[in-house]
């Protein structure tokens, strides 16, 4: 690290990055065992978007979230895992302060974009399920895209909002960042200025990104649920069902391992056990939710048996 000093003022060009890991015995099977869940994350995600794309009955709003979401794993993946996977290799686990910035930024930008897509996609299936006659009418190309566009444009803005206060931010003795990658409040644990602002902010867009989907989601399902216990037959409820199991186990997995990280008393958990868990939503969650809908979803299942029956016969 490099400090240049002028009375009070002084800038930090780079930072040390704990890791996930202090022990050397670990940094290899470290290394292998992630790399292993970064390969599946990527082979996963980009044949859920590559499926989707050349199967036309999967043409529908349902699915075009779900690449989105694929989308947003893979890359939300691909901020973090790398960095990390060189750590594992490297004595100095250095990243200069424009990369932690830019880290910073995206991460922020595909944690954000989630949220609001899991939201958009219980949106979706509330209007299946609960409104099935007029889905075609409700869930059209325009709305679908409007509502895509929307995730994107403020999952964006409040990532630029916060990574910009986080710049003006001056980091000056401390250069250590008790994390494998560059996340908000162990960068704030570093600052030698005021971060009040940066707190406030925090607090501010955590709780409107957590209380629109989630209240989203809750409503949705609320209706959903309701819609279901006046279906007579047991197949039709079945099916019902079936419809939104995928969604269900992906929204849990997502917002119980980022609730357990970010909404625990610092007092009763380690730095370690942050680190895990953020490990299991930086990593593992974007590994597991092309598992999810491919295994539990019967329309993927059947397009994936007919992408590989078609190869047979070229």
């Amino acid at each position: 690290m490099e400090d240049i000093a002028a009375g009070n003022h002084c800038t930090v060009t780079e930072f040390f990055l704990a890791g996930l890991s202090e022990k050397p015995e670990l940094q290899l099977p470290l290394f292998l065992f992630f790399t292993g869940i970064y390969l599946i994350t990527v082979a996963g995600n980009l044949g859920m978007i590559t499926l989707i794309g050349l199967s036309s009955h999967l043409h529908t709003p349902m699915y075009y979230f779900l690449s989105s979401l694929s989308f947003i794993d893979f890359c939300q993946s691909t901020v973090v895992v790398p960095k990390m996977l060189v750590s594992f290799l490297t004595k100095k686990k250095l990243i200069s302060y424009p990369a932690c910035m830019v880290q910073l930024y995206f991460f922020l930008t595909f944690g954000i974009a989630e949220c609001y897509t899991l939201a958009a996609m219980a949106y979706d299936r509330y209007v299946a399920i609960c409104n099935p006659l007029l889905y075609n009418v409700t869930m059209t190309d325009e709305k679908h895209c409007s509502l895509i566009s929307g995730v994107y444009i403020f999952a964006v803005f409040c990532a630029s909002v916060k990574t910009g206060f986080m710049g003006r931010i001056q980091f000056c003795q401390f250069d250590v960042i008790d994390h494998y990658f560059c996340d908000l409040l162990p960068l704030l644990k570093l600052a030698s200025s005021s971060t009040y602002i940066n707190q406030a902010l925090i607090l501010f867009f955590g709780t409107l990104n957590l209380f629109i989907p989630v209240m989203t989601i809750i409503t949705s399902y609320v209706f959903i649920i309701a819609t279901i216990l006046y279906i007579h037959s047991s197949e039709g409820k079945f099916k019902a069902f079936r419809t939104c199991s995928s969604h269900i186990s992906a929204v849990g997995i997502f917002y119980v391992s980022g609730a357990f990280t970010y909404l625990h008393p610092s007092s009763l958990n380690s730095m370690n056990q942050v680190k895990l868990s953020s490990v299991f939503y930086t990593t593992i969650v974007p590994m597991l939710n092309p598992l999810i809908y491919s295994l539990r979803n019967k329309d993927v299942s059947i397009a994936l048996k007919k992408i590989f029956e078609r190869k047979k016969f070229m």
